[in-house]
């Protein structure tokens, strides 16, 4: 089942995978590796993650919530620029297959938090509205209706989405 979490106190500390909503307050840069550099304009971003580590989903994303740390992956430039909205989580579920379940929205930066996917354009996604209507909507809204049906992304990009909630093993 996918929860939303404006703080990291009460999520599990489970494995699982998560969508991080960030809004830019203003335009930054970003300079990758083994990649030009690019920019992302103000607004809201999403951004599909894993946490398969000791903590689980409460570490890394309280690690993510937390200001004045190390820049340490893609993400980190964002959450440290901008401002966590608050978190989707899904226990036991995959990075890759949310991705796919976002994938009609527009990708900002081909690559950006992917680099170690085959399948995924970018984990990167951007929300054309604004944060308000994000999350007064929330993110079943924005799921596609064929990631949800059918089991797939559209056009391709991403991996199979065969289900967004997983089975817990007995």
């Amino acid at each position: 089942m996918m929860e939303f979490w404006t703080g990291p106190e009460a999520i599990p500390r489970r494995p699982g995978a998560y969508v991080l909503a960030i809004e830019l307050y203003r335009p930054i840069a970003l300079a990758l590796s083994n990649r030009p550099p690019a920019s992302l304009a103000r607004g809201c971003y999403l951004y599909c993650g894993s946490a398969k580590g000791p903590g689980g989903l409460r570490a890394r994303i309280g690690r993510h919530m937390r200001r004045g740390k190390p820049i340490r992956w893609h993400v980190d430039n964002l959450t440290e620029a901008g401002r966590v909205l608050g978190v989707w989580t899904i226990v036991g579920g995959h990075e890759c297959q949310l991705a796919g379940s976002l994938a009609h929205l527009p990708i900002p930066i081909e690559g950006f938090g992917s680099s170690d996917c085959r399948n995924c354009g970018s984990h990167l996604l951007r929300w054309p509205g604004n944060s308000s209507t994000l999350l007064r909507r929330g993110i079943d809204s924005i799921l596609t209706k064929p990631a949800r049906s059918a089991g797939i992304g559209p056009a391709g990009r991403h991996a199979r989405v065969v289900r967004l909630e997983p089975k817990l093993s007995q």
